[in-house]
């Protein structure tokens, strides 16, 4: 018995989106991280024995980017989540230890908790993505991204994001992508069950953001679980997010999958493998990664083998 011989007439039946052909996923939990062919060849998964090790190595990687575009006296956009987190305390401490100038950076937060309107929480509100961002990171930079620079996803920013990083890339700026893989593989809070609403893939690839999105039950959970200490009735059920014609575009992406719990449990195995072996898909978002130049680091044991165990 396992959920494919179940899953008919249950509750589950219509919940989780639709185009996921879930024989499919599980075959991609048996798979490691062997290489397929549809992976750009500049796209590495790293491993890291630790969640210190995964800070750490995550931060260089962010700090190293801001680094070298400053050496190389060009500008950089900089797309950030709020989750991962531990990676900004490194970033900030190789850029301090290196004393780099940070006023060449403009940074584009991907997401924030939003209402059915796209009204977000103050940023003085330390659930908001802004408020934790100044916390974990502006703040600790001695010559730190000027307020100017630094964009959130609000109701009337988001709009202005297409723009802005096309202006900046016209300018000859890179353009960095930095992210998480969320339960339901998304990358910011763009949810896979978003997919129904385009003709086709090349059109889905060409939206831009969203305000006030639905979010999955469980993104809500997988929330609830890492930001909230369990409590779910605190979690928005809504968000402020960018789409795929934003990330897609850019020229290197650093990710992070840390998502185990410890005593063997973990939530991001799944989407972590099925972000490696899937193939592109637009039903689900993360599956376009691989195709993408950059490192995604992981926690060894999310690799599997993903089998059930006697706790």
């Amino acid at each position: 018995m396992d959920f494919m011989s179940t899953v008919k007439g249950s509750l589950l039946e219509d919940f989780y989106p639709e185009g996921w052909d879930m024989k499919k996923i599980d075959e991609c939990c048996e798979k490691g991280t062997a290489r397929e062919d549809f992976w750009n060849k500049d796209f590495c998964p790293i491993a890291c024995e630790s969640i210190n090790d995964f800070d750490t190595f995550m931060g260089h990687e962010i700090a190293l980017q801001i680094k070298q575009t400053r050496e190389n006296n060009q500008k950089l956009a900089i797309i950030l989540p709020v989750g991962p987190m531990g990676m900004y305390k490194w970033a900030a401490y190789f850029l301090n230890e290196w004393n780099v100038a940070c006023d060449h950076v403009t940074t584009f937060n991907m997401d924030e908790w939003a209402d059915g309107d796209g009204n977000t929480l103050s940023n003085d509100n330390p659930a908001s993505f802004e408020y934790s961002m100044k916390e974990a990171f502006f703040g600790k930079l001695k010559n730190t991204i000027p307020e100017n620079q630094r964009n959130f996803a609000t109701k009337t920013n988001l709009p202005t994001y297409p723009e802005k990083i096309a202006k900046l890339k016209a300018e000859g700026a890179k353009l960095v992508l930095v992210y998480g893989i969320g339960r339901m593989c998304h990358i910011a809070f763009w949810e896979p069950h978003f997919a129904t609403d385009y003709k086709n893939v090349e059109e889905w690839k060409n939206a831009p953001y969203r305000l006030g999105a639905k979010l999955h039950p469980l993104t809500i959970e997988q929330n609830a679980i890492t930001s909230f200490k369990s409590r779910t009735t605190l979690v928005p059920c809504r968000a402020n997010t960018i789409g795929p014609a934003l990330f897609l575009q850019a020229d290197y992406a650093i990710g992070g999958a840390d998502g185990a719990l410890g005593r063997g449990m973990g939530w991001q195995g799944m989407s972590f493998l099925t972000t490696l072996h899937y193939g592109p898909d637009m039903h689900i978002t993360s599956t376009f990664i691989p195709t993408m130049p950059g490192k995604l680091f992981y926690l060894k044991e999310l690799a599997g083998p993903l089998v059930a165990e006697c706790n």
